[in-house]
């Protein structure tokens, strides 16, 4: 039996097995290495002061030859050696490219710049949060996603209640936003069964999730094998293990069905059904209000070095983390850069007429005043079309109005979905604070 092949253990030889592309480049380099090896025993022939001060006399051409042939032999085996260790190199590093168009040298050089990356917390939830996270990659390996797990709508509510399991469908976007292979696994996990199914409506993403955490005893240990299965860059996380409810009392001024009067506190339960109801909210809560927050979100915060809240939907997304209430301690408590990024456009049933300033407000109607220094709000607004029905731009606030906020605006709209942020130049405008 080959050394390679018995029981699956490592060994030195297993790196000559048949088809590893190594062992020619190997001979190569032993080659090169010979060639150079000749050289250097050759030189105390020539570095000779009496061979030197024979260069003014006849022995000249003796020491000519000699010196000539060394330096061939240093030359040439330089030579090979610069080939093997290339052509080595690009065996090895073959199975982490990504694409047939990247070089190796490219792999190599984006892999170490995003090792030595800062650390950074990104908290929401929605499409708002798989967004920043897709641009955030190319910069950094070292991202915390802290995820909502107040969703009890769709396909994440249905396998919630009949499974008893955080709701998966944010956590499996974002593991697809942060995946090496996006596009494929995106599609994957984004795919819908047909109608007239036993599994209409699910996605295969948040079926994937049930069955890992039913193979792994948790669902935070799925995540975290669904991260190596996927080559996520980072971690996916949630705010809290709890099962939390979203409540939320939305001042109705005018009759959603017969028998509500006008302008009455209406109280909702449930963050699908929050959007649905006409009105405006008034009050965010979760139920329990004392929900712990996982330790290992407090751990990310506490050791990031630029912490970004948003984008998403600010009552549906972002908020419910923030209402666990030891995750915004530590939050407030950190000394990293902490930005609140505000939405491109409003959101409706959420934040209908809402500009930077309201999103600001609602957060620390909520959360307090000491949650943020910077918000980052885009300043390009195009002409037309507007969002949809009853959605409008975030607009920046009026001119000389006084904020206790540091704003910094910048063009952050996707130039084909205006609507929704640019990865790359949200990415980008959110390391610049890292160098204030």
């Amino acid at each position: 039996m080959r050394p390679w092949a018995s029981g699956g253990q490592r060994t030195h030889l297993a790196w000559l097995r048949p088809g590893m592309g190594v062992k020619r480049w190997l001979l190569l380099l032993i080659g090169g290495l010979i060639l150079i090896g000749l050289a250097v025993a050759s030189l105390p022939q020539v570095v000779d002061l009496s061979a030197w001060w024979s260069l003014l006399g006849r022995a000249r051409p003796r020491l000519f030859g000699p010196l000539l042939e060394i330096l061939l032999f240093f030359a040439l085996g330089g030579a090979v050696v610069a080939v093997a260790v290339y052509n080595l190199s690009g065996s090895l590093l073959a199975a982490f490219r990504r694409g047939s168009q990247d070089h190796v040298v490219d792999v190599v050089y984006r892999h170490r710049q995003r090792q030595r990356g800062p650390r950074i917390v990104a908290i929401g939830g929605g499409h708002g949060l798989n967004t920043l996270l897709r641009g955030l990659k190319e910069h950094t390996d070292h991202i915390t996603a802290i995820v909502t797990v107040a969703d009890d709508g769709g396909s994440s509510g249905r396998l919630r209640r009949d499974l008893g399991m955080l709701p998966p469908g944010d956590f499996r976007n974002c593991l697809a936003a942060l995946s090496d292979a996006e596009g494929l696994v995106s599609q994957l996990f984004q795919y819908r069964f047909g109608d007239n199914t036993d599994l209409e409506g699910h996605s295969f993403g948040n079926l994937y999730l049930s069955a890992m955490t039913a193979i792994t005893g948790s669902f935070v240990s799925a995540l975290e094998e669904s991260s190596r299965v996927l080559a996520v860059r980072g971690k996916v996380i949630p705010s809290t293990l709890a099962e939390v409810t979203l409540c939320a009392e939305k001042l109705v001024t005018e009759p959603a069905t017969a028998g509500e009067g006008e302008g009455r506190l209406w109280q909702v339960r449930g963050e699908s059904a929050i959007g649905q109801r006409g009105g405006q909210i008034q009050r965010l809560s979760l139920e329990p209000e004392d929900a712990p927050a996982y330790p290992e979100a407090i751990r990310a915060i506490l050791e990031a070095d630029l912490i970004v809240i948003g984008p998403g939907s600010l009552y549906t997304s972002v908020l419910p983390n923030l209402l666990v209430s030891d995750l915004a301690k530590a939050i407030a408590s950190t000394a990293a850069p902490k930005v609140y990024v505000c939405n491109v456009a409003t959101q409706a049933g959420e934040t209908e007429g809402y500009d930077v300033s309201d999103h600001v407000r609602a957060l620390r109607q909520h959360v307090g005043p000491d949650l943020f220094r910077f918000v980052l709000a885009n300043r390009q607004f195009p002409d037309s079309p507007t969002p949809g029905a009853g959605v409008d731009w975030v607009w920046l606030p009026k001119s000389g109005a006084q904020t206790d906020y540091e704003l910094v605006t910048q063009d952050l709209v996707d130039q084909q979905y205006p609507w929704r942020h640019d990865p790359m130049k949200l990415a980008g405008a959110l390391m610049a604070f890292l160098d204030s």
